[in-house]
């Protein structure tokens, strides 16, 4: 059983790594960079990022906390009760994240796709990438916090 945890804790630093490592380039190079351009760029950009962000992160993200439950319910089957308390940390930070993406980052996603897609910069773009840079620090500590409590998991399995 301790390699299927070491299986699944794997698998789970593996889906999220990918929407941390995302959402650290969104904090440190897309935010400036995207303060320095225009508004029917910052709409014509972002909107057909995140159309085609939201379509393909959408199976990573749930993967990633799929398997950090099953990490966490494995390991507590078994007895590995550090591995049990990580991977139920990482389950917590990876729900709390979700939380955040889908009352706050994803309206503003809809938002901008629908914009871009019909070719019109809308008059809020600047007041919808604020909203959307407000969550972005905390969307990386939730994702740096389920990827170090899973390397937890993993190395205590």
């Amino acid at each position: 059983m301790r390699t299927l945890i070491e299986i699944l804790a794997g698998l789970a630093i593996l889906a999220n790594a990918v929407i941390y490592g995302t959402d650290v380039f969104g904090a440190i190079v897309q935010r400036p960079a995207v303060a320095a351009v225009d508004d029917r760029t910052l709409t014509q950009l972002l909107g057909h990022v995140h159309r085609i962000a939201d379509r393909r992160f959408a199976a990573i993200s749930i993967a990633g906390l799929i398997t950090a439950i099953a990490t966490a319910a494995l390991a507590a089957a078994t007895g590995h009760w550090v591995s049990t308390a990580a991977g139920a940390l990482a389950t917590l930070a990876l729900i709390i994240f979700i939380g955040i993406y889908t009352r706050v980052s994803k309206p503003v996603n809809r938002a901008l796709t629908a914009a871009a897609v019909a070719d019109r910069v809308p008059d809020d773009a600047r007041q919808l990438q604020a909203r959307w840079d407000s969550v972005i620090d905390g969307r990386v500590a939730l994702q740096t916090i389920a990827l170090a409590a899973l390397c937890v998991a993993l190395a205590a399995a």
